[in-house]
């Protein structure tokens, strides 16, 4: 009984040691290390399970899907260091700002196209509210709206593609797919590409933004004292608000459009999309030596934590199986009542939960790797659960206390802004995820359809 106990002990363990502050691929692996010894000294754990550790990290090294990582992260960079989104901001501002909502509608949109060029929350969420949150308060609007609405529109880097996020779950997901169908006796598996989950994420993220959207509006229709129309704005210009808005849009449209036609693998799209974002930057007089460091050296950092995470959640997931924490799931979800909705649910309530603890990153790496198989093998969609769980962990982002991005904006935002104000800002766009998610329960076919339609399995 204790033996089968152990991998609930290891992840116990191993979000004990997270909530210590201690770093998140040394906490797992380390963890995971301890475990094995232990195992191996009572003969519960068999020791050549380890010697696969080498083939599994070096199959994840050069797995071509991976590279698409650190080439996504340098596109976002450049255009973050280049004042892309400063200059593209207060050109929209311009245009939409005289009308009520209008400056609140415009970060919405700046923060889609900023979230769909870096792909990462807290990038996001930091640099709108340096450059929105003080004009917005200037402006007169509601702290709660103006906070609510940054940390908002951050934190759709998860869901917009092309998304790190995405890419990752893309990654693990086709993984977790071909294994669920070689369990079931299907040894020609149904592939699916990270091409698809950025399909898959279209429409749920054009919806979340359209909902945001109409919020926005109808705070404008029944508070207008709380959204003010923007006074004291220079004239809009428009040559250069064209300058300024259809190249980055142009980038992000030639990435998306490349993988969607099937032109580009989203590897061969990363690299387009990293070389458009230094030929923009170059243009606008922008980059420079010192300045091309500088990105290349944020990259780097970013991409070095993602790997070395992966390093440690590919030991922490080698050591679980090895004391069956696999078939303990396997166990538990056949013994659950409800089939595979409440299956699905457990899982989301997790994930959910972990969200206030973990990044995406260790989720998708330790979590989503042990419970996917079990899924998939009941019947679920895997483009449908990887846009459910990146919605997931985008609401996750959002939900006080603990929320990351109430964290990263509270870093940044003027000491008169009172931290109940970020909560209550941000508490209607976590209503309007809910009903996304709900909506998305409902009708799979929302992010399933295009997927189906542009790429139909034979």
């Amino acid at each position: 009984m204790f033996v089968e106990l152990i991998p609930i002990l290891l992840f116990v363990c191993a979000c004990g040691v997270l909530l210590l502050g201690y770093p998140v691929a040394f906490s797992l692996a380390g963890t995971a290390l301890i475990f094995a010894c232990f195992g191996i000294i009572t003969g519960v754990f068999d020791p050549n399970l380890l010697k696969a550790l080498p083939d599994r990290l070096y199959g994840t090294m050069t797995n071509g899907t991976m590279i698409a990582v650190p080439l996504f992260i340098f596109m976002g960079v450049v255009l973050e260091k280049s004042r892309i989104a400063e200059d593209l901001l207060q050109n929209m501002a311009r245009l939409c700002g005289p009308l009520p909502g209008g400056l609140g509608v415009s970060v919405i949109l700046v923060g889609m196209l900023l979230a769909a060029s870096t792909g990462i929350v807290g990038a996001t969420v930091v640099t709108m509210g340096l450059m929105s949150l003080p004009t917005m308060l200037k402006q007169g609007y509601h702290p709660s709206i103006a906070t609510g609405t940054i940390c908002a529109t951050g934190t759709l880097g998860q869901i917009i593609p092309p998304s790190i996020a995405l890419v990752l779950l893309g990654d693990i997901l086709s993984s977790a797919n071909q294994q669920a169908q070689i369990s079931l006796g299907i040894f020609n598996p149904t592939p699916v590409s990270v091409g698809d989950m950025f399909i898959g994420a279209i429409v749920p993220g054009l919806l979340l933004v359209a909902m945001y959207l109409v919020y926005m509006m109808g705070i404008a229709i029944i508070r207008p004292k709380w959204v003010p129309p923007a006074n004291n704005l220079a004239p809009i210009d428009w040559p250069t608000l064209v300058k300024s808005l259809v190249p980055p849009v142009l980038l992000i449209a030639l990435v998306l459009g490349s993988i969607i036609r099937g032109a580009a693998t989203p590897t061969e799209a990363a690299g387009v999309g990293a070389l458009g974002a230094c030929l923009l930057a170059l243009s606008r007089g922008q980059l420079n030596l010192k300045r091309l460091s500088e990105i290349s050296q944020s990259s780097m950092k970013i991409t070095v934590m993602v790997f070395t995470i992966l390093v440690g959640a590919s030991l922490f997931s080698l050591v679980f199986r090895g004391f069956g924490g696999e078939e303990l799931i396997h166990h538990f979800f056949d013994q659950l009542p409800g089939g595979v909705l409440m299956a699905t649910l457990l899982v989301m309530v997790v994930i959910f939960l972990l969200g206030f603890i973990l990044d995406f990153i260790e989720i998708t790496f330790v979590v989503v790797p042990l419970v996917a198989p079990v899924l998939l093998m009941m019947g679920v969609d895997p483009i449908w659960l990887g846009i459910m769980i990146a919605l997931n962990l985008q609401t996750s982002f959002l939900t006080p206390p603990f929320g990351f991005a109430l964290f990263y904006l509270r870093g940044v935002a003027p000491n008169e802004i009172k931290t109940q104000e970020i909560y209550r800002g941000v508490a209607p766009f976590i209503v309007l995820q809910l009903l996304l998610i709900g909506a998305l329960a409902l009708w799979p076919s929302l992010a399933t359809w295009l997927p189906s339609q542009l790429n139909p399995v034979p």
